[in-house]
């Protein structure tokens, strides 16, 4: 366990525009910043951080929260493991308690695995720095290829010597657990379950999540074996989906943000390369086909991608069917071909990293331009396979969302294929509406598979102002939300529970020093005096801790639940931290913010919750007695009546007294 003080260090030092643009492209938005949601898929931005109030918020999925509640939800973090993630980056020790035997456990199986990549990476490392083989084979094989030093430790490169179970031993004797070295996919079982090291006699590539995190390796053969894969990758396990991942993201993505531009390239080496030539907003798609999920993962810092071929035209061919998803996506796709037969990793050997930008910036085409030229030399004059052009052509074009981006680059084509614009475009629209009904029947046929039973999502309401401009119309609630008086209490707890408020004339007085009580110790003891406590246990736990710790002046509310070491409780600050209403124009000339007339607020709410308990008693007792009635028991049904009537006695009283002032006006 972390204790508060240690939390409250790292929370006042976050800042959550510095947090969150490590995973999300932001842009300035007056007072805010902006950026694409990394929680859903969307082309139109719509998640704000506030530097202000130190919270984010994607206004289209609800997903927000603190920098902590950020971090647990993209990472899949604890609470503990976000508070240390931020002490790391801050450079704030965050010392947690030795766990126990059966904490360790009760360790996420996730998060173990998370530790064993860690070791293993290390233990790679160094076996390639520190051992004859790794310093004679790993080290000789990586210094061909023209690294230097630096840029291997940077990119936290290794090696496996050709032992079958030297990594598996080296774990075992650590206390890892056979389970996890099976799970990770770092061994794997051999005759008689006899662990095996996968990736013996290989240097290593460690694969980072974009946090930084070793979610797999992949290993190159160093012989000339033909029996044996070149690449050996790890398999998708529980941490790691390759369909999820870009390999260098982790670097790369501050320079991507900084260029405003990613450059897509195949390969471990073709990234180690250009990173050692300067040019470090590259990531590598493994050789793999580009998924939504890795577009989506790259479209949170960037709209701008340039993809890098080597020249082989098979290649080529095969990877640009992935690209019509970057335009689906909304991105600006530009491509450029490698000269003199070389690949990113050799032309970046060859030339100076100046060189090398002079030729991306010189040589790099938009997409469909590139698309084109490429499928009219295979077309020649065979008018068929112009035919088949034109319609290859026209499934990119129209999996761009922007319609003038779709004209205009009808438009080139046209030029280009010297042929009538209009057929392209009556070509794309064809494609467009082919594509809607693929997509209608595709959920007619989940719909039919699930018998009816799937739903659909929610349309969102837009939110509306209350027509009523007073106190009562700003306090409004919804109806259907049953704890919502008690929600609402609490949220005040939060949000200004350490706020003093005058006590009403009358009581103890001293006019050079009104008495005052701090919202929470308002509610609490206002509560109190009528016997009533709290349904909900954190509630009740919440406005406990907030009534003591206000005896503090310097108590803020607001920042301690935030920063709150139960999780469940600063979660529920962020729900209630946020304004649930909007205040019309003349609702804001007329009351102000908020916080200006809590002496008129907290009481009307305490009514409310009053109110509410009443008739939750009333309608209980009127059941009651309709039963009693029916089962023919006179005595118990007079005994409920007079309950009856003397709550309905107490419940007149209290509407008598709404809207009394409790506390005095604030001057």
């Amino acid at each position: 366990m972390i204790d508060r003080s240690t939390i409250q260090r790292v929370i006042d030092a976050t800042d959550i525009v510095d947090v969150v643009r490590e995973f999300v492209d932001l842009r300035k938005a007056g007072v805010n910043y902006k950026g694409l949601c990394p929680f859903h898929n969307e082309k139109t931005p719509s998640f704000v951080v506030s530097p202000a109030k130190q919270l984010c918020k994607c206004f289209s999925c609800g997903k927000g929260g603190s920098a902590v509640h950020f971090l647990m939800e993209i990472e899949q973090m604890t609470y503990p493991e976000a508070i240390k993630w931020l002490g790391r980056k801050y450079g704030i020790e965050v010392r947690e308690k030795e766990l126990t035997d059966e904490e360790k456990q009760a360790s996420s199986v996730r998060e173990s695995m998370f530790v064993l990549n860690e070791w293993a990476r290390d233990f790679f490392e160094t076996t390639l720095h520190d051992t004859p083989d790794g310093e004679a084979v790993g080290m000789a094989y990586l210094r061909s290829r023209g690294l230097r030093d630096d840029i291997i430790r940077k990119f936290q490169l290794g090696f496996s010597n050709n032992q079958r179970d030297a990594l598996a031993q080296a774990a075992i004797a650590k206390g890892y657990s056979r389970d996890y070295l099976l799970r990770t996919g770092l061994c794997y079982e051999g005759d008689g379950q006899r662990l095996i090291d996968r990736y013996r006699g290989r240097v290593i590539f460690p694969v980072h999540s974009i946090s930084g995190k070793i979610v797999a390796f992949g290993g190159r053969i160093l012989t000339d074996d033909k029996k044996l894969a070149k690449y050996v990758n790890s398999p998708e396990s529980e941490i790691y989906s390759k369909s999820r991942e870009l390999y260098g993201l982790y670097l790369a993505k501050k320079a991507i943000v900084k260029e405003n531009r990613c450059y897509m390239v195949e390969g471990y080496m073709d990234v180690i390369s250009m990173h050692q030539s300067g040019i470090e907003n590259v990531v590598a798609s493994s050789g793999t086909s580009l998924t939504e999920g890795q577009i989506r993962l790259l479209h949170r810092f960037t709209s701008n991608i340039t993809v890098l071929y080597d020249g082989d035209a098979a290649g080529i061919h095969a990877s640009i069917r992935g690209i019509d998803m970057l335009l689906a996506e909304g991105m600006n796709v530009k491509v450029m071909l490698i000269p003199d037969g070389d690949d990113p990793d050799s032309f970046a050997r060859k030339h100076t990293p100046e060189e090398f930008r002079q030729l991306i910036e010189e040589g790099q085409t938009d997409f469909i331009t590139f698309k084109t030229e490429l499928l009219l030399k295979d077309a020649g004059n065979d008018p068929l396979k112009r035919a088949e052009l034109v319609r290859d052509i026209a499934n990119s074009i129209a999996a761009i969302p922007e319609g003038i981006t779709r004209q205009a680059f009808a438009h080139e084509c046209a030029s280009r294929m010297d042929m009538d614009e209009q057929v392209i475009l009556d070509t794309i629209s064809k494609v467009r509406r082919e594509e809607s009904r693929r997509k209608y029947q595709a959920e007619k046929n989940r719909e039919a598979e699930t018998g009816g039973e799937e739903q659909k999502p929610e349309t969102k309401q837009p939110e509306t102002k209350p027509a009523e401009d007073d106190l009562t119309a700003y306090m409004t609630r919804n109806s259907n939300a049953e704890e919502q008086p008690e929600r609402l209490l609490i949220q005040q707890v939060v949000r200004h529970g350490g706020i003093r408020l005058p006590l009403t004339e009358g009581e103890d007085n001293n006019e050079d020093e009104p008495p005052t009580l701090s919202v929470a110790q308002y509610i609490a003891q206002d509560l109190a005096a009528d016997g009533i406590t709290l349904s909900n246990e954190l509630y009740a736990r919440i406005l406990k801790e907030a009534a003591e710790h206000s005896e503090d002046p310097d108590f803020d509310a607001p920042h301690y639940f935030l920063s709150h070491t139960d999780e469940a409780v600063s979660r529920l600050a962020v729900e209630l931290g946020q304004a649930p209403y909007q205040l019309s124009r003349n609702q804001q000339q007329q009351y102000g913010n908020e916080a200006d007339h809590l002496e008129e607020i907290v009481p009307r709410l305490l009514n409310d919750f009053k109110f509410a308990l009443i008739q939750t008693e009333k309608r209980s007792l009127e059941r009651q007695i309709r039963q009693l009635s029916a089962d023919g028991d006179l005595a118990k049904c007079m005994t409920a009546m007079q309950q009856y009537k003397e709550i309905s006695e107490l419940f007149a009283r209290l509407c008598a007294a709404t809207g009394d002032k409790v506390v005095s006006n604030m001057k």
